[in-house]
């Protein structure tokens, strides 16, 4: 960009074009509001779905309920989709409703700066200044990867990788591997990893959950009558009623305590050996971490190739692994599955407040925001799947989709009253995070007996959200403004 050009004043810019991004995008269009743009830090728009492509990544909510409810696929190809159905799916949307031409891809947001005196943002990446009315980011929690500060993990003398980072270019034919994690990614790409190599040791700290996933093909017939009218929103709406009873229990663990011995069943009746079985057990309640489904983990870990630490990783030595316990085994790969960054989200990092303060140090503490979406010190800023909007029920599209009616309905508030500037008031977002904090004492995350990603640094619940997803969807069906401090507008906004 030359120094004597100034660069374009967007109504909205959106940072990330994963499935947030892509539905905003939409839902600005049909609001009239197309002075937007949207910064992908990629070449390739999907965010999640883009970036974990290993092996037998698929969905674990069913296909009919994981889309947008304003898009939905009549002719999914299995109940649960996979990972390249998945991006499909969206690059197919974005293409058909025109968001592909508002998308800036290779843009890495390094930092976004709100100016006071001018009222707007100030988003750079790389050699490019952008300027904006509002942001919001949608940059989500799940692509980047947390790599564990293990002494010598640095120096191993095999292949190291990441899941969501799965180097597709080597090959684990009759190689040595450690799983560091058995978590959401480890229970899908174990069962298709284990008959191609040598050796596969797991090091497992603590043991999840896994119920039976119902997965199944979709019928020619099935899908036929899914194209008649109203079948596919009846359908959804019905499997949405169906989770959304099942999210009583995470209010009411007892109720999830009675769901738990299917759990136990399907450990009884997969897993032969009774060390095995003891090693896969949890002693904490289903639902303080999150619930995951596979009907071949378990196989997987009967072969004769497979062995299962119950450990963290300690420490790397050449090959060498030693887990916490003194454990070792030898491997020439080691693949992580250790998860993201959720209670530190990285883009906190690189929005600043007038001040110069980031908001990762705004949220030194614990995150917090108001209504997941907006927050006090950071004016005409939202953030998509913010703070204490996690769900362990439903599909994430159910919280997308709501804060997206909150976000428009902000802007279309901002357009109607010419208003310059809003930011949620301190007052308010004390209030609503007391309440929040006092109803999620009684959920499974805070009770349940475990140590998990909704739970921060502090040990307080940064992510969960304490009530159904009903109530998300009242909570931000409109712009409550009695909540914000107001700006009006000198110039026309959002014209």
């Amino acid at each position: 960009m030359t120094a004597h050009r100034t660069p374009h004043l967007y109504d909205v810019l959106v940072i990330g074009a994963g499935i947030s991004g892509i539905g905003l995008g939409i839902r600005l269009q049909e609001a009239g509001i197309t002075n937007f743009t949207i910064l992908e830090k990629a070449g390739d728009l999907g965010g999640t779905w883009r970036d974990n492509t290993y092996p037998g990544c698929a969905c674990d909510v069913p296909s009919a309920l994981y889309s947008y409810s304003f898009a939905q696929k009549p002719d999914w190809s299995r109940a649960f989709a996979g990972q390249d159905e998945i991006l499909a799916y969206v690059r197919e949307v974005a293409e058909s409703r025109g968001i592909s031409g508002y998308i800036r891809f290779n843009e890495a947001v390094e930092k976004a700066q709100w100016v006071e005196a001018q009222k707007r943002w100030e988003v750079r990446t790389g050699d490019r200044l952008y300027l904006a009315r509002t942001i919001v980011a949608c940059s989500g929690y799940l692509h980047e990867p947390v790599v564990p500060d293990i002494p010598g993990l640095d120096e191993f003398n095999g292949t190291l990788f990441h899941s969501s980072r799965w180097d597709h270019h080597h090959d684990l034919s009759g190689e040595r591997v450690a799983v560091v994690g058995t978590g959401a990614s480890a229970i899908q790409f174990v069962p298709e990893i284990q008959p191609r190599v040598s050796k596969l040791t797991l090091f497992q700290r603590t043991p999840q959950w896994v119920l039976p996933k119902p997965d199944h093909p979709i019928p020619k017939v099935e899908e036929r009558f899914f194209k008649l009218p109203f079948t596919l929103n009846a359908w959804r709406h019905m499997l949405y009623g169906g989770f959304e009873s099942f999210g009583v229990g995470f209010r009411r663990p007892a109720l999830l305590r009675q769901i738990q011995k299917l759990g136990e069943a399907h450990i009884r009746l997969t897993i032969k050996d009774p060390a095995l079985r003891r090693k896969l057990t949890p002693d904490y309640t289903l639902g303080c971490k999150r619930v995951l489904m596979s009907n071949h983990y378990y196989p997987a870990l009967n072969e004769d190739n497979v062995a299962l630490l119950n450990t963290g990783l300690k420490a790397v030595h050449g090959n060498t692994l030693v887990g916490q316990d003194g454990s070792e085994c030898e491997a020439d790969t080691i693949i992580l599955g250790t998860g993201f960054f959720v209670t530190e989200p990285p883009i906190a990092e690189r929005i600043f407040n007038d001040q110069g303060q980031s908001l990762s140090q705004m949220w030194q503490n614990r995150m917090e925001a108001y209504r997941g979406t907006t927050i006090h010190g950071l004016p005409n800023a939202f953030m998509v799947l913010g703070p204490n909007l996690g769900i362990g029920h439903n599909s994430a599209f159910i919280v997308i989709e709501a804060q997206i009616d909150y976000i428009l309905s902000t802007l279309r508030t901002m357009r109607d009253q010419q208003l310059q500037r809003v930011e949620v008031t301190a007052n308010a977002q004390t209030r609503y995070n007391r309440k929040v904090q006092r109803d999620l004492q009684g959920t499974v995350w805070n009770t349940g007996g475990c140590s998990s990603y909704y739970l921060d640094r502090n040990g307080g619940n940064s992510v969960g959200f304490p009530w159904s997803t009903l109530e998300m969807k009242r909570m931000l069906k409109r712009f409550d403004a009695a909540n914000y401090a107001l700006t009006p507008a000198t110039d026309p906004v959002f014209s």
